[in-house]
C-alpha cells in the first residue's frame, strides 16, 4: 500500500485520543476552561455516564465571534499570550481541548463576552463546523457534546459501564472544585443532582469537608509548611483514620490537580511508621511555587508535572507530615469511637424490637432481685463465683500520680479479660488495647536508642541456636552487620544455623528463636527494595511486638496508669505498628445518650 497523507479530520481524532480519554478527561477539559475564564458558578450535566451528553455552563468572561471561531481550531489558545511556557498560571494553555472532543462527538458552543449585545454559537459534528450565528444566551458559555466516540467506535468499546464512568466524572469535577473554594460546582446525572457545593470563599477546609466528607475533617490535622519559595498546606487524616486504597489523596500544584509518583511516594514514607503496608492516609495537600520551577507540560492530559528540584518538593512533604504526624498522632480517629457506639447502640436495640429492654422502675432494689449474688444483702458486695470472668475493678485504689482532669487518657479503672484497660477520663471513658499500646512504646524506644547511640545490648547467658531453611539464610546473612547496629548479634553455625550471641537489652526475656525466624521472613519479603532505614525500622517493630505486653497478662493497677502516661508522651501513641489503634474513647454523652439519659 503506498504511502499517502490522512484526511485532517482522521487526524484530529487519532490526536483527539491523547486528550479525551473518556467522558471524565472531556469534563476535566471543560470544567478548566471555566475555571480559566473566571467562573464562579460551574454547573455538570452528564447523561449515561458522559456518552449520551456532557453539558458544562459557566458565568465567566464568556468569547466574542473571532475568539469563538478560533477556540475550535488545534493549538488555537488564549492562555500563553507571550508564548512563554516556562510562566503558565492557568490551567489549560494547549489549545487542544475544545477541538479534540468536536471530533469525537458532536459540539456546541453559546457563550457571549462581558458587555456584548448578543452572543453567539458554533456547532461542529464530528470535526465537521456548522457555521457560525447570532445567540441569545445571556451570559458565560455554555458547552454541550453529545454523542461523545460516536465518530470513533473502536473507543466507545472500551469504556466502562455507566457507573464506572459516573464515578470518574465525580472523581474529576470534586477534584477541580476542593482547589478552587470561591466558585459554586454542581453536578447531575440521570437521575437528578449528584452534590452542589457552595462557594465556599477563601475557606479551602470548608470545601474539603464538602468534597470528602466532614468525618474526614473530624479526623485529621493542619499540614502548613514552607521551603525555599515552595509552600505546602492542607489536611492529613490521623493515621488511624484510612483506607484500603490511595484513591482517597488529593494532590494539587498550583491550583492543578495532579496525579504523580513523586507525591504518592512521599506521603506513603512519611505514613510508614503509622501504617500496615496496605493502608492509606487520606489527605488534601496543596503545593504553590513559583511557575517556572515545575513543568506542568509533561503529558496531554496535565496530570503528570516536573520539578526543577523534585528532592527539595519531597523532603518538603515528608518532612512537613512526620512533623504534624509526631505533634497530633497522640489522637485517636473518633470514627473508632462512632462504630463502637453504634455497634452498642445496635445490641440495645430501638423500643420495640426484640432487643430492647424497658428501664428499671424508679423503686428498683438489687437486694429483692432474684440474680442478686449470695449474701449480698448482708454484705453489699457482690460475691462473683469463683473462676467467673470478672474485670479486676482494683485499679482506683492506687492514687494517680497526674490529677484525671489533668491526663488526657483519664486514669485506671479495670482490666478487662486480661487484655484490655479501662479508664476514666474527664468526659468519658478510654478502652486501651494493652499489646498495642505497649507495642508502640517499646518501638519509639528502640528507635530512639538506635538513632542517639545505637541500640543497647544483652550478652545472653547461653547463646541460642536458630536452624533456618536455604530461603531465610539467604535473606538474614547479608543484614548481620545491620542487626548487630540494632542490638541483635547473630553469627554462622554451621550450615543451615544462625547463634544469637546478644540482643537488645529493652526486649528481657524473649523467644529470640522466634524472634530470629521472624525478621528472616521479613527481610526475605521486605529485600533491598525499600531502603535500608525502612528495612531497619521494621526489624524494631518485628522486636517490639516481641517485646510488647500480651494480651492476657494481668497487669496491676500502677503497671496500667504507667502505661496510659508513657502513652500521653509518646509520639505516634494512638495506633499500633501495624496502623490499628491502641485505644477509643467514648464519650460520657454519648453513653448516656445508650441509657436514654439523654
Amino acid at each position: 500500500m503506498p504511502v499517502r497523507r490522512l484526511d485532517p479530520i482522521l487526524v484530529d481524532r487519532i490526536a483527539a485520543g491523547e486528550v479525551v480519554e473518556r467522558p471524565a478527561s472531556a469534563v476535566k477539559e471543560l470544567v478548566e476552561n471555566a475555571l480559566d475564564a473566571g467562573a464562579s458558578r460551574i454547573d455538570v450535566a452528564i447523561e449515561d455516564g458522559g456518552r449520551g451528553l456532557i453539558r458544562v455552563i459557566d458565568d465567566g468572561c464568556g468569547m466574542d465571534e473571532s475568539d469563538l471561531a478560533l477556540a475550535i481550531e488545534r493549538h488555537a489558545t488564549s492562555k500563553i499570550p507571550d508564548g512563554d511556557l516556562t510562566r503558565i498560571a492557568t490551567l489549560g494553555f494547549r489549545g487542544e481541548a475544545l477541538p479534540s472532543i468536536a471530533a469525537v462527538a458532536d459540539l456546541t458552543i453559546d457563550t457571549r463576552a462581558s458587555n456584548a449585545p448578543h452572543g453567539f454559537s458554533i456547532r461542529v459534528e464530528a470535526g465537521d463546523k456548522r457555521g457560525l450565528s447570532a445567540s441569545n444566551w445571556p451570559r458565560g458559555t455554555r458547552i454541550e457534546a453529545r454523542a461523545l466516540f460516536a465518530a470513533t467506535p473502536a473507543r466507545l468499546k472500551f469504556l466502562k459501564s455507566e457507573r464506572a464512568e459516573t464515578a470518574a466524572v465525580v472523581d474529576v469535577v470534586k477534584r477541580l472544585a476542593m482547589a478552587h473554594p470561591e466558585a459554586r460546582f454542581s453536578l447531575s446525572a440521570d437521575n437528578g443532582q449528584l452534590f452542589d457545593y457552595p462557594a465556599c470563599g477563601a475557606d479551602s477546609a470548608r470545601r474539603i469537608g464538602q468534597a470528602i466528607g466532614e468525618e474526614f475533617r473530624a479526623n485529621a490535622f493542619e499540614v502548613k509548611a514552607e521551603r525555599e519559595g515552595v509552600r505546602l498546606s492542607g489536611l492529613a487524616s490521623l493515621p488511624t483514620y484510612n483506607r484500603g486504597n490511595a484513591q482517597l489523596q488529593y494532590v494539587y500544584v498550583n491550583g492543578r490537580p495532579v496525579r504523580d509518583k513523586l507525591f504518592t511516594g512521599a506521603i506513603r514514607a512519611a505514613y510508614l511508621d503509622f501504617l500496615a503496608h496496605d493502608r492509606h492516609p487520606v489527605v488534601a495537600l496543596f503545593v504553590d511555587c513559583d511557575p517556572r520551577i515545575v513543568d506542568v507540560n509533561v503529558h496531554p492530559a496535565k496530570a503528570e508535572v516536573r520539578f526543577a528540584d523534585p528532592g527539595l518538593v519531597r523532603g518538603l512533604v515528608v518532612g512537613a507530615l512526620k512533623q504534624a504526624l509526631a505533634e497530633k498522632s497522640h489522637r485517636s480517629a473518633d470514627s473508632n469511637a462512632r462504630a463502637a457506639i453504634d455497634m452498642l447502640a445496635r445490641h440495645n436495640g430501638p423500643r420495640g424490637s426484640s432487643l430492647y429492654r424497658a428501664p428499671p422502675p424508679a423503686n428498683w432494689d438489687v437486694t429483692r432481685s432474684p440474680f442478686a449474688p449470695a449474701g449480698f444483702a448482708e454484705t453489699r458486695q457482690f460475691a462473683f463465683p469463683t473462676g467467673a470472668p470478672v474485670a479486676d475493678a482494683r485499679a482506683h485504689e492506687t492514687a494517680l500520680d497526674v490529677p484525671v482532669d489533668d491526663a488526657p487518657l483519664g486514669a485506671a479503672r479495670a482490666q478487662l479479660h486480661e487484655t484490655y484497660i479501662i479508664a476514666q477520663t474527664r468526659d468519658g471513658l478510654v478502652i486501651v488495647d494493652q499489646h498495642a499500646a505497649h507495642e508502640r512504646l517499646v518501638y519509639e524506644k528502640l528507635k530512639k536508642q538506635r538513632e542517639a547511640a545505637g541500640v543497647e545490648r544483652q550478652m545472653l547467658l547461653i547463646p541460642v541456636v536458630v536452624d533456618l531453611d536455604a530461603a531465610r539464610m539467604d535473606a538474614l546473612a547479608p543484614a548481620f552487620d545491620e542487626l548487630a547496629a540494632l542490638g541483635l548479634a547473630l553469627e554462622p553455625f554451621g550450615p543451615g544455623a544462625v547463634l544469637v550471641r546478644e540482643a537488645p537489652a529493652v526486649l528481657g526475656e524473649v523467644n529470640h528463636k522466634r524472634l530470629v525466624e521472624d525478621i528472616a521472613d521479613l527481610l526475605a519479603e521486605d529485600s533491598d527494595a525499600r531502603g535500608l532505614s525502612r528495612r531497619l525500622d521494621h526489624v524494631l517493630a518485628t522486636c517490639a511486638c516481641h517485646h510488647s505486653v500480651r494480651a492476657g497478662r494481668r497487669l496491676t493497677a500502677p503497671e496500667m496508669n504507667a502505661l496510659l502516661r508513657e502513652m500521653e508522651t509518646t509520639p505516634g501513641a494512638a495506633q499500633c505498628n501495624h496502623g490499628r489503634p491502641t485505644y477509643v474513647e467514648l464519650k460520657l454523652a454519648d453513653i448516656e445518650k445508650l441509657f436514654g439519659r439523654k
